[in-house]
């Protein structure tokens, strides 16, 4: 059974208050609702990132940080509104060895996934049952500092649509990383040269970019899943889309805050923990989906010098 999350006050001597577990942050506990989901039974702990595969699909790292880890994918059920309420059995997408908290589909339908503690990002071609191409963040001359923590492509309505962003857990800090057609192995991609603003972030293990028009947001914002601030805080973006000025709390009173992901029927907020029960929390109250919102996504791939729009399309039957 899944668990609304609620504030508990305690007053003592009229200037005490207590905390008890994960609680959102004033202003946003107005007007959004903190679920906890549970676990996915036979998931192998700890969890790593999370992302959908379909609307009624969410794929799940397992076993993260070690090299037996794993993406499984899992069944949701939702409830009148479409929300989701529970976890099917789950079954086994891919091997991913270390996987930590970044998930996410891009060029060409690949999903690509960050290695801790090896510094690496790993591929996994469309049907592929494990990664085609692992770029090693290290000695590629990418600049990511070790080691990498999470990752994501930046959507569209956003600056920087489309760029390819990579955080580094160790460092604190994002980067955008250019992709481009990888010459050795079919359908995958090598990672340029990134390039960082400075902002330090902690400890990130997973981003998404708030819908726009959500309340208690204004402009473009950014929420990071914080490890080693055992949070989820708030951030304004910069031109290049990558989280910048000072930070905000949006949930606090977490342990081993991992991946994040919007769910593409409601935008409702979904992150999962590593260690600390390895849970899934689902935050409702984001603005719903555009019915515009094209289909599938699309994400800029500069290669060459040419800017070339490709499809993000993966099918698994």
């Amino acid at each position: 059974m899944r668990r609304v999350i609620v504030a508990v006050t305690v007053a003592f001597f009229g200037c005490v208050a207590a905390e008890a577990g994960p609680l959102l942050s004033s202003p946003y506990s107005s007007n959004y609702t903190l679920i906890d989901l549970g676990g996915v039974a036979n998931v192998p702990a700890n969890y790593g990132g999370i992302a959908f595969l379909n609307s009624n699909t969410l794929l799940l790292g397992g076993a993260a940080n070690g090299s037996g880890g794993v993406i499984d994918e899992v069944a949701v059920t939702r409830d009148i509104n479409g929300n989701i309420t529970g976890f099917g059995s789950p079954t086994q997408l891919s091997t991913a060895p270390y996987i930590d908290g970044g998930l996410a589909f891009g060029p060409g339908g690949d999903l690509f996934f960050t290695g801790y503690n090896t510094n690496t990002i790993g591929e996994i071609r469309p049907s592929g049952s494990s990664p085609a191409w692992t770029e090693h963040l290290s000695t590629d001359g990418s600049g990511v500092t070790s080691s990498v923590g999470t990752l994501g492509f930046i959507p569209a309505g956003f600056n920087g649509a489309g760029n390819f962003v990579v955080g580094s857990y160790s460092g604190g800090s994002f980067y955008v990383c250019p992709l481009t057609v990888n010459g050795a192995v079919a359908g995958t991609y090598t990672v340029g040269t990134c390039t960082t603003n400075g902002t330090n972030t902690g400890g990130p293990e997973g981003i998404i970019y708030v819908p726009l028009g959500s309340t208690d947001f204004t402009g473009q914002n950014v929420l990071i899943s914080n490890y080693t601030f055992g949070g989820v805080q708030v951030y304004g973006i910069d031109s290049n889309g990558l989280p910048t000025g000072a930070a905000t709390n949006f949930i606090t009173g977490l342990t081993g805050v991992e991946g994040a992901v919007l769910d593409p029927v409601t935008n409702d907020f979904l992150f999962s923990t590593y260690g600390g029960g390895n849970q899934i929390y689902e935050v409702q109250g984001f603005s719903a989906p555009s019915s515009s919102t094209p289909e599938p996504a699309t994400f800029l791939l500069i290669a060459g010098g040419l800017a070339a729009v490709l499809a993000l399309r993966r099918v698994r039957s």
